[in-house]
């Protein structure tokens, strides 16, 4: 039997946006917090590249988070990166080729584990290069969202290898959120959130340093 509303018009009566699932996957490249782009099919067909993150429209039967991994996998050659939903970005006009919204995702990954090639770019969140549909705003979004997680715990990413010392930790988290912290300030902050491993670590001139785990 087929559903009808109070109208008496079924589920195809109505009109539907095509789904896209977007995919900003940032990582530590240098000194800088970056996010992955890439140029897709129809976008190298232009005059001129454009760049934007990793995406897909979904697959009947398939879930979001399939596409996002497909995704990932399939035009940026990523696999293992945990993806999570971040926004629905909604906009009637937001997608020139018509009614596309999209269901952004977020994931974090060590810059080793991911490709580069002229059709995949590591590029920094600062300066972004012109970026198609609404995806600097996607990226603005999970920039945020990683951000927030790193004002709260040691590297919860993970994208320093363990163990590590208390200046390791805070250079890497001053990487992540864009700005210089208070030495003192960022211990009394984190160390209880840390188990420490007896082990020491010599840097530089001064006296060994104390090396930790994530508690």
């Amino acid at each position: 039997m087929i559903y009808r509303d109070s109208h008496g018009k079924s589920l195809e009566d109505y009109p539907r946006p095509s789904v896209a699932a977007d995919t900003a996957v940032l990582t530590i490249a240098g000194d800088r917090l970056c996010v992955l782009l890439t140029l897709t099919n129809d976008a190298t067909r232009r005059e001129e590249a454009e760049w934007r993150l990793p995406g897909t429209f979904i697959h009947s039967g398939e879930t979001l988070r399939d596409a996002a991994t497909r995704a990932l996998r399939d035009k940026a050659g990523v696999v293992g990166v945990e993806v999570r939903q971040l926004h629905v970005f909604d906009a009637p006009q937001r997608d020139d080729r018509g009614w596309v919204l999209s269901v952004a995702h977020y994931g974090v990954g060590r810059a080793e584990a991911l490709m580069t090639s002229e059709r995949v770019r590591l590029a920094p969140v600062d300066e972004l290069p012109p970026l198609k549909y609404d995806h600097a705003a996607i990226v603005a979004f999970a920039v945020d969202s990683v951000r927030t997680d790193y004002r709260r715990s040691p590297d919860p990413e993970r994208l320093l290898l363990a163990p590590f010392t208390i200046r390791q930790l805070r250079l890497l988290h001053e990487i992540v959120l864009g700005e210089q912290l208070l030495p003192d300030t960022f211990r009394r902050t984190m160390l209880d959130k840390l188990t420490p491993t007896g082990a020491q670590l010599r840097e530089g001139r001064g006296r060994p340093a104390e090396l930790y785990l994530r508690a």
